[in-house]
């Protein structure tokens, strides 16, 4: 199973499904994804493979952390993501897997900025922020 960018020059080779989806309503994931939320599917470090040329872009987090987007240098392309609280795991847009049988979301974070149309009455939990906040 493999994630890629549009053009297909930033790939991340997953090992399979991973049991952590989740979507995310924060205003800085609504202008990654360009979309009313972004949805990631997350894995150990070290059992995925990252291919290809990626810029990165680092921000802070209201925490105080930090949150770093990587980007495909050709296209633009938001793929990958690591977040300061949790760096030994890397979150990749599900987006870009481009299989619309892939999981759906188990979690909702952020939800305090959800836009009112979205539904999420599937997911098992739900966090105003995002979890542990």
């Amino acid at each position: 199973m493999h994630a890629q960018c549009q053009c297909g020059q930033l790939r991340v080779d997953l090992p399979g499904t991973s049991p952590v989806v989740v979507a995310c309503h924060c205003i800085d994931c609504q202008r990654r994804s360009g979309s009313p939320f972004g949805v990631g599917v997350y894995y150990p470090k070290d059992a995925i493979e990252i291919a290809g040329a990626a810029k990165e872009y680092v921000r802070a987090t209201d925490t105080g952390g930090s949150f770093k987007t990587y980007f495909c240098e050709t296209c633009g392309t938001s793929v990958y993501w690591i977040a300061g609280k949790h760096p030994e795991m890397v979150g990749v847009a599900t987006g870009t897997l481009s299989d619309p049988s892939f999981a759906k979301p188990l979690r909702s974070v952020w939800e305090q900025s959800k836009h009112e149309w979205v539904d999420m009455d599937f997911v098992h939990e739900y966090f105003p922020k995002g979890r542990g906040n």
